[in-house]
C-alpha cells in the first residue's frame, strides 16, 4: 500500500468504480484513481473487514468511515476493551502540585495491570482534553496564578434623584486551577478601584496565589514591556503586602492571559446577560446582584469535570494557596518628590516637614486618605497626619535645625506659660510687654528677653523686681535690668506723689537740662 493514505472521497470514489455494473478490474480502478494495483487490493480488505458495502449509508460521515477503517482494533467497533481510566478525575489531579501523567499512569496501572499502556493512556487522555473548554485545557498548579481583568463591558446605574445614568465597570478574576471566579462592579477602571478590588478579591478566596497575572492596564503596570515589564508604584506596595508576584500578560498575547479572558467571557455571558434588564440605583445594589450571579457560577457543576468550581476550589486550590496578612491592605497613593531647602516636601498641595539633614535628597511619600509618611532609602523618616485645609505647612519641631526649632517655638501662650512658672507678677510684667504692641508677636523678643534676664535670680526678688517693672512701665529687659543691678526691687515702692524722684539710669534729672 502507498505510504500515502487514501483520501476519504478517493475510497467512496473506489466503492463505487468497484460496484460499477462495467466490472471494472482492480488495475483499471487503480489507473483511474493514480494508484498501485496493490492499494486497491489493500483497501478492499480494508472495507470488507469493516462489513462496508456500496451504496454507503448516507449518514456515514468522513470522519466515522475513517474510524472504521483506520481506528485500532479495540476502538473499531466504539467499545473499548480495557478498563477506562476516570479522566475528569485524572484532570483535576493534574492541577495539584508535583502531579503529572507518568504518576497517574502508574497509578492507574497499579489497579488495572492489564490497562493501557502509557503512550495510549496519553492519547486518550489528550482526546478527551480536546473536548474541555479552552480555559479548562490550559495546566495551571494549584495556588500559582489568579488572572484579573476588567470586562470591557459596562453596568448602568441609574441616580434615584437626578435619573442620571452612570456606568459601572466589571472586575473579574478567575484563579488558575479550580477556575474559581470573583466578580464585582466599581465605579471606574482607576487606581483606587484597582486595589480596593484586589483586596476584597483576596478576602474572598481567604488566601492568596503566588502570583497575580493581570492585563497592562495603566492601574496596574506603569511601562508594558516583553522582558522587564514595571509595575505600578502602589500596585506594588499592595503586592508586596500579600506577599504575591505580578507577572503581566506580555503585551499582544492573548494566549497569556487566556483564563481570565474565558472568565469575562463566561461573566459577560452569566453576569451581564442575567442582568441586562434589571434596574440598578446605587452600586450596592448592584453588587449584590453581582455576588449572587458569581455564587451560581461557583456552585455549578462543570458538565466535563463532574465538580463544581467551588469544590474544586476547596478541595485543590486552596490548601495551595499562602495565608492572608493579619491586616487588609489600606489603599495608599505613592509619589515621589525632592526636599526643599525649607525641609519640607509638597504631597497633593500640602507641605509636610521631614529632618532638615535630608534638603535636596529625594524621597517617596505614602498618603493615605489619614496619614502621609515619608520613606528615605526605604526607611520611614516622618509621618504626619493628612491636611485637607488650614494652614498648608506641617512641621515638626525635631525636624528642624536647632537654631529653627528654637525660634519657631515662640508663642504667646509659651511666653506666658514660662512666666507663670516664677510667679504671677512674672507673668503681669509678660502681659504688659504683650499688650503694648500692635501685634503680640511683636513682643516675643522683648518677653525672651526678660526671661532670659531672670534666670538665676532669687524667685522672691524675681517676683519684686517684676512687680517694680509693671509699677513704673518698664516693659524691656533693659529696664528689668537696671532695677535689679540698682537694687530698686529692695527699696520701698512710692507712697504719695510727693515722694523723692525715682532713681533710674536712663532719668538724667533737672539739672541735665542747665
Amino acid at each position: 500500500m502507498s505510504k500515502k493514505r487514501l483520501t476519504m472521497r478517493q475510497i467512496r470514489e473506489l466503492l463505487r468504480l468497484k460496484h460499477d455494473p462495467r466490472k471494472l478490474s482492480d488495475r483499471a480502478i487503480a489507473l483511474q484513481l493514480g494508484v498501485a494495483r496493490s492499494t486497491i487490493q489493500d483497501y478492499m480488505a480494508r472495507i470488507t473487514g469493516a462489513g462496508l458495502d456500496w451504496p454507503l449509508p448516507e449518514d456515514l460521515t468522513d470522519a466515522v468511515l475513517e474510524e472504521r477503517l483506520f481506528g485500532r482494533p479495540d476502538t473499531q467497533t466504539g467499545i473499548r476493551r480495557r478498563v477506562e481510566p476516570d479522566w475528569p478525575t485524572v484532570a483535576r489531579e493534574l492541577k495539584r502540585p508535583g502531579v503529572h501523567l507518568l504518576m497517574l499512569w502508574e497509578e492507574y496501572r497499579q489497579v488495572h495491570p492489564d490497562g493501557y499502556g502509557y503512550s495510549r493512556f496519553c492519547d486518550l487522555y489528550r482526546e478527551f482534553e480536546r473536548k474541555l473548554a479552552p480555559t479548562m485545557r490550559q495546566h495551571h498548579v494549584a495556588g500559582e496564578r489568579v488572572f484579573v481583568d476588567f470586562s470591557g463591558k459596562t453596568i448602568p446605574i441609574i441616580d434615584p434623584l437626578s435619573g442620571e445614568v452612570r456606568t459601572a465597570e466589571l472586575f473579574v478574576a478567575v484563579l488558575g486551577a479550580s477556575n474559581y471566579t470573583y466578580a464585582e462592579p466599581t465605579w471606574s477602571q482607576s487606581l483606587p478601584d484597582w486595589i480596593g478590588a484586589h483586596v476584597r478579591m483576596f478576602t474572598f478566596f481567604g488566601k492568596v496565589p503566588r502570583l497575580v497575572v493581570p492585563d497592562n492596564l495603566k492601574a496596574g503596570i506603569q511601562r508594558a514591556s516583553f522582558y522587564d515589564p514595571e509595575a505600578n508604584p502602589t500596585y506594588a506596595r499592595m503586592a508586596e503586602h500579600y506577599r504575591v508576584g505580578i507577572l503581566p500578560a506580555r503585551p499582544r498575547k492573548p494566549r497569556d492571559k487566556a483564563k481570565v479572558e474565558g472568565g469575562v467571557r463566561l461573566a459577560q455571558s452569566y453576569i451581564l446577560g442575567r442582568l441586562r434588564n434589571v434596574p440598578f440605583f446605587s452600586l450596592a445594589e448592584c453588587q449584590k446582584a453581582v455576588s449572587e450571579a458569581v455564587e451560581q457560577i461557583n456552585t455549578r457543576v462543570m458538565r466535563k469535570l463532574g465538580v463544581t468550581r467551588r469544590d474544586l476550589f476547596l478541595q485543590i486550590e486552596l490548601p495551595a494557596m499562602a495565608a492572608l496578612p493579619e491586616t487588609p491592605y489600606e489603599y495608599a497613593e505613592w509619589k515621589r518628590a525632592r526636599v526643599n531647602l525649607d525641609y519640607h516636601v509638597e504631597v497633593c498641595g500640602f507641605f509636610y516637614s521631614v529632618p532638615h539633614a535630608l534638603i535636596r535628597q529625594e524621597i517617596e511619600a505614602r498618603v493615605t486618605a489619614s496619614t502621609v509618611e515619608v520613606f528615605h532609602a526605604g526607611q520611614r523618616v516622618a509621618v504626619h497626619v493628612r491636611r485637607f485645609g488650614g494652614a498648608r505647612h506641617a512641621t515638626h519641631p525635631d525636624h528642624m535645625p536647632s537654631n529653627h526649632r528654637f525660634y519657631a517655638g515662640w508663642s504667646e501662650a509659651r511666653f506666658r506659660r514660662d512666666a507663670a512658672a516664677i510667679g504671677p507678677n512674672t507673668e503681669a510684667l509678660i502681659l504688659a510687654v504683650l499688650a503694648s504692641r500692635r501685634h503680640p508677636e511683636q513682643g516675643f523678643r522683648s518677653c525672651l528677653g526678660i526671661l532670659k534676664r531672670l534666670r538665676g535670680v532669687d524667685v522672691a526678688r524675681a517676683e519684686a523686681a517684676c512687680a517694680r517693672a509693671v509699677e513704673i512701665g518698664a516693659l524691656s529687659a533693659t529696664s528689668l535690668g537696671s532695677i535689679l543691678d540698682n537694687n530698686l526691687d529692695r527699696k520701698p515702692r512710692r507712697q504719695a506723689a510727693d515722694a523723692p524722684p525715682l532713681l533710674h539710669a536712663n532719668i538724667r534729672g533737672g539739672g541735665y537740662f542747665h
